[in-house]
């Protein structure tokens, strides 16, 4: 895709974002980037910016992290120097009618963005982007059970929470490691699938049941489901949550009980071109469609 004249703004992130970057740079057009690891020797063809308010200063498009936004409202950014707050002050250095597209906005995000006649493009949800990236996820995620257990997987007794896109990837890969694999999940046809694959399709509401029998547990849904009472049941082991803000599980909670408890996000770093090429495969779809209307409307 040709983007010369286009300015495109790169804001928070990891070292997803560096290969995010240099993707977008190929398409000629302007690109800075501020709040992610910079590489010592930089990125050809992009600019690294002082500030947020910098790199989005006329810009036509800004690329935010699709891990989410904490529960401050600050953008997914380990390394910057300070919180990056995408408000309405920040948000005023785009260029009119631009489009942010990220992977999920919250509430304050979406109102700056309104107010300030900003677009926002969301692709969490976006199944092929989704499934591209999750052997990543879970490639990284089982890393971190291994450095925090002293069990193997292997014969195991672990519970997925969840069976979606990464959920559904996790419990296939711990049954092929020779885990005994419980999947509980609302959807009755995500239990059968679970089945399907090796695992124990157990409706949600049995998890509080089945704990006491788990030596880990892992949510990939980003809603509380997993409470301190559930939680009291389960032996001491190890507890990951998965999922984007605001996560499944009572973390505080698990370790106040003496889990192992680990939010585990960011996790697509673990395979920063793989997972930021891919990424930029529906970045770029969608600015293509956004280009695409503009030329439509005139």
């Amino acid at each position: 895709m040709e983007l010369t004249g286009r300015t495109i703004a790169i804001v928070g992130g990891d070292e997803r974002e560096q290969e995010i970057a240099r993707c977008a740079a190929a398409t000629g057009a302007t690109v800075r980037g501020y709040g992610f690891p910079w590489p010592e020797n930089g990125i050809d063809g992009v600019t690294h910016a002082g500030s947020a308010a910098e790199a989005m200063s006329g810009a036509g498009y800004a690329l935010f992290p699709i891990p989410g936004i904490t529960a401050d409202g600050a953008l997914f950014a380990p390394v910057a120097p300070q919180p990056i707050y995408p408000d309405g002050a920040l948000l005023s250095h785009l260029r009119a009618g631009a489009s942010i597209i990220l992977g999920m906005p919250d509430a304050k995000l979406s109102a700056a963005a309104q107010a300030a006649g900003v677009s926002l493009v969301e692709y969490e949800h976006d199944t092929e982007l989704m499934l591209l990236r999750g052997p990543a996820i879970v490639e990284g995620a089982l890393k971190i059970a291994i450095e925090n257990t002293e069990i193997t997987l292997h014969n195991a007794d672990i519970g997925v929470v969840g069976h979606g896109n990464i959920g559904r990837l996790l419990a296939r890969t711990l049954v092929l490691l020779g885990a005994r694999v419980q999947v509980f999940a609302r959807n009755p046809v995500q239990r059968a699938d679970a089945l399907a694959s090796g695992a124990v399709g157990r409706a949600l509401d049995e998890l509080p049941q089945r704990v006491p029998g788990l030596s880990m547990l892992f949510s990939t849904v980003p809603s509380s489901v997993v409470t301190e009472e559930t939680l009291a049941l389960m032996p001491r082991g190890l507890v990951m949550d998965l999922a984007a803000p605001p996560g499944g599980i009572d973390l505080a909670a698990a370790g106040r009980l003496g889990h192992r408890a680990i939010w585990a996000r960011g996790l697509g770093r673990r395979a920063p071109i793989t997972v930021g090429r891919s990424q930029w495969s529906g970045i770029e779809r969608r600015i293509a469609e956004i280009e695409k209307e503009r030329t439509d409307a005139r």
